[in-house]
């Protein structure tokens, strides 16, 4: 079983800037495809950014160029630095990762969510 943990959500102001953690049990290097979701009540959660193991990423159109999504394979930590916050960023941040085993069987792994408010 793997386990996922966020932190680094809070309430910030239009325009400034969060970083986001996410650690893992194990080394973000053995996950196929990891990355960051968000949520918000009502609606369907939401691909924010993504990374391969080969280190390859792709952010959904409305962050391109704000957020950047990192890991720190000694820290068993992946990051989502976000900067110049909107209030439409706000939701709840999930992290994810991927794995496909030996078997071929896939495993999806989620954290608990941690809440990012933006204030206009």
């Amino acid at each position: 079983q793997v386990h996922l943990v966020e932190s680094g959500g809070g309430l910030v102001h239009a325009g400034g800037s969060l970083r986001l953690s996410c650690v893992a049990s194990r080394n973000f290097f053995s996950f196929n495809v990891f990355g960051w979701y968000r949520q918000v009540t009502g609606k369907q959660r939401e691909l924010v950014a993504i990374c391969t193991r080969d280190g390859n990423t792709n952010y959904v159109d409305s962050v391109k160029g704000r957020f950047t999504i990192s890991r720190d394979n000694a820290k068993n930590t992946m990051y989502l630095q976000m900067t110049t916050l909107k209030p439409e960023d706000t939701a709840v941040y999930y992290c994810n990762a991927d794995l496909i085993s030996s078997d071929a069987t896939r495993y999806v792994y989620w954290g608990q969510g941690t809440q990012v408010t933006v204030s206009s």
